[in-house]
């Protein structure tokens, strides 16, 4: 499983279940990266898309013990998400969020391609730092790219520490 997210300087993700920023090329970069793949969120991430609906293109698995739908898979305990999942290639799934579920899968997770933005996006929510973490390397970093008005680097970082999804 990867992880894919667009953090603000200060690692922050998400401010009143919302994006902090509205980035063209981050969201072309999402779209082309998750088309035809799994992802995994919580209820949360699915109620800030568009009319709550799933992401097209993808197989979505939810995690909630709240929600009851039949447009995508819905898990109510993290046992199932992992049976779940364990069903895809680990290289088709992608962890898209929200930040309680990033915490609690990151350590799960093989890579994580991360869209730095140079700004701060005074979040209230935070994705954990790899750049503090001895088991996240950097593999990747793009050139600065500008797109509607912000600094962006596209990162990939790599978990040399992969924890088995039991």
């Amino acid at each position: 499983m990867k992880a894919i997210v667009a953090v603000d300087k200060n690692w922050g993700v998400g401010k009143n279940n919302d994006l902090l920023f509205s980035i063209p090329e981050d969201m072309k970069f999402f779209r082309e990266t998750t088309k035809g793949k799994v992802v995994v969120m919580g209820a949360n991430t699915l109620r800030s898309f568009p009319n709550g609906n799933p992401l097209k293109n993808r197989i979505n698995i939810v995690l909630s013990s709240t929600i009851k739908r039949d447009d995508c898979i819905v898990v109510d305990s993290l046992d199932k998400l992992f049976e779940e999942i364990k069903k895809y290639p680990s290289d088709e799934v992608y962890l898209i969020g929200g930040a309680m579920l990033y915490k609690t899968l990151l350590p799960y997770c093989s890579e994580a391609l991360i869209t730095k933005v140079d700004a701060d996006g005074d979040a209230t929510v935070y994705f954990t730092n790899l750049d503090l973490l001895k088991e996240w390397t950097l593999q990747n970093q793009s050139d600065k790219i500008t797109s509607n008005g912000f600094d962006i680097t596209f990162t990939t970082y790599k978990n040399t520490c992969v924890k088995e999804m039991d």
